[in-house]
């Protein structure tokens, strides 16, 4: 399950980079409409089949770990201290990560329409969804893994390009 994570983040941040260019006014997410309790539930059903919530279990103590190294640099004298307030800080928030579960079926819901949820649903059901949903994972990584090979190697044929034009100015690079 963690190279799941590894991909999707992997995903998220190759997605990211290729949206990067966007202008700034298209980044900011619009909030999403509304949505009628049947398409949520069904947004809420396609998210379980697809173990959405396993990017984001660890969410709280990992942003309350994350949290307390970052304080942890800047006042070293305090590291007992802050290793105690680290576990009544993750205590008191247990739980908060459900609020992405909410966020992501409110997403769904907003981008599909009732009757899209409803023929997802069906789809993951079927033997053919079944397959994607064990199948995409390693489709993702091995994608993935294409991808970052392929880059390495055009990075080594511009980079001898750029090489290539320099000699042709008297200039060793």
């Amino acid at each position: 399950m963690k190279s799941y994570l590894r991909i999707l983040r992997a995903a998220g941040l190759a997605l990211g980079l290729a949206f990067g260019a966007v202008p700034a006014p298209a980044q900011q997410p619009a909030a999403p409409k509304p949505a009628s309790p049947a398409a949520l539930a069904a947004a809420k059903e396609i998210l379980a089949m697809k173990n959405a919530n396993q990017m984001y279990v660890n969410a709280v103590p990992n942003i309350v770990a994350q949290t307390k190294d970052s304080l942890l640099q800047a006042n070293l004298n305090y590291q007992k201290d802050l290793n105690e307030v680290a576990v009544i800080v993750a205590q008191s928030l247990a739980g908060r990560e459900k609020e992405i579960g909410e966020g992501m079926a409110q997403v769904y819901a907003s981008e599909f329409t009732d009757q899209e949820l409803k023929d997802l649903v069906t789809f993951y059901k079927s033997p053919l969804g079944q397959k994607l949903l064990v199948s995409e994972p390693k489709a993702i990584q091995l994608s993935m893994a294409y991808m970052n090979q392929w880059a390495q190697s055009f990075a080594e044929i511009v980079n001898a390009q750029f090489r290539a034009e320099m000699r042709k100015r008297g200039k060793q690079i």
